[in-house]
């Protein structure tokens, strides 16, 4: 089967054709290229299948072959979701009417968490809020989570069922989960993208009391506050910059005090939540990062990995290389590793899984 997949981000949309499971075409645009979409479907042959990436899925645990109802469910889930599941929609839409004859199948990044254990899903508030469980951790960057996995597996050459995994996905946005037997069973994002580690421009956790102070002191509408936590927080808000991580090395490597404290918080929270996703676990056989910084800033997946020592990690000296690959050394009480994030694989795994089933042919 021929797939186009299609990735919108919260900076750029990428595309990769996929042909019985291999990668055999990739090209990325800025979000904003209204030419995006359209130069992704002629770049290629007419696909047997496009599948999109969604970042909210709500309550789908498996990707589905999208139609007007599914559309309207996922529509209600952006505000969950703001700096993603429009783009999603949008871009869906799009290719709908460009390609009317070719299926179309939503792949959920939550749907990876829709086995979180209770302890892990559940927050502490009233019952009366929660009893439905819409008011739930779910948890992101499922794909890439999956993929790594699958990757971790082979490159140590352990089955997947055995493996116990952190698995931290570095980019944009940041996500740490704890993986046993191929299962999440705890992630740093919550309800929304917005929780856990420092983002480029996102907050990530932060005091709710501190939250509510500003909001009434300030004032602040919860648009207003929205906006700032999703798009003025972060690196971009700790250093004046646009939250590009390369952007804020550089300033650091200058001696702006303000880059410099961004670039400690983001690697003090990120190291926080690989610890605090450790102890989900029974043992740590692997720790592996992914994303954009795991692939381009490795100067920071080494100051992160290098703090962890608590853990009982230790790393070999190495070169960058686009390569997927173990950095940890020989003594190491767990294998560290850097993995290319390749949602598009899993993209077109769970077309090939839908388009599969009877009832859809």
């Amino acid at each position: 089967m021929r797939v186009l997949t299609v990735n919108p981000g919260s900076s750029s949309l990428k595309a990769a054709m996929v042909h019985e499971g291999v990668t055999v075409g990739w090209a990325a645009w800025q979000i904003a290229d209204p030419g995006a979409v359209p130069d992704a479907i002629h770049r290629w042959p007419v696909p047997d299948a496009v599948a999109v990436r969604f970042v909210h899925g709500g309550a789908q645990k498996t990707p589905a072959v999208i139609t007007e109802s599914l559309l309207a469910n996922l529509e209600r889930l952006v505000p969950l979701a703001p700096a993603h599941q429009e783009l999603s929609l949008a871009v869906t839409r799009q290719v709908r009417d460009l390609l009317p004859s070719v299926p179309v199948v939503a792949c959920f990044d939550t749907a990876f968490h829709a086995v979180l254990p209770d302890a892990a899903a559940h927050y502490p508030l009233p019952r009366e809020w929660t009893r439905q469980n819409r008011l739930r951790r779910y948890g992101f960057h499922g794909l890439s989570c999956r993929y790594v996995v699958r990757r971790t597996a082979e490159l140590l050459g352990r089955p997947e069922s055995e493996l116990r995994l952190v698995c931290a996905h570095v980019g944009a946005g940041v996500s740490v989960t704890a993986i046993r037997g191929g299962s999440s069973v705890d992630t740093s994002m919550g309800f929304t993208p917005l929780e856990g580690a420092a983002m480029a421009t996102r907050s990530g956790s932060i005091d709710p009391g501190l939250l509510l102070h500003v909001m009434k002191t300030a004032p602040m509408s919860p648009d207003e506050m929205e906006d700032a936590l999703y798009h003025r927080s972060g690196l971009a808000g700790m250093s004046g910059t646009t939250g590009d991580l390369g952007a804020v090395l550089t300033a650091a490597a200058d001696g702006d005090a303000d880059a410099l404290l961004a670039v400690s918080v983001y690697t003090h929270r990120l190291r926080r939540e690989i610890g605090a996703a450790a102890t989900s676990l029974d043992r740590l056989d692997a720790l592996a990062f992914t994303g954009g910084v795991a692939e381009y800033q490795p100067e920071i997946i080494s100051a992160v990995a290098e703090g962890l020592g608590v853990l009982g990690l230790r790393l070999a000296p190495h070169e960058r290389t686009d390569a997927d690959r173990v950095i940890s050394a020989p003594d190491s009480a767990a294998a560290v590793l850097v993995v290319r994030t390749r949602e598009e694989l899993e993209l077109a795994r769970g077309a090939e899984a839908v388009l599969a089933q009877p009832a859809v042919r």
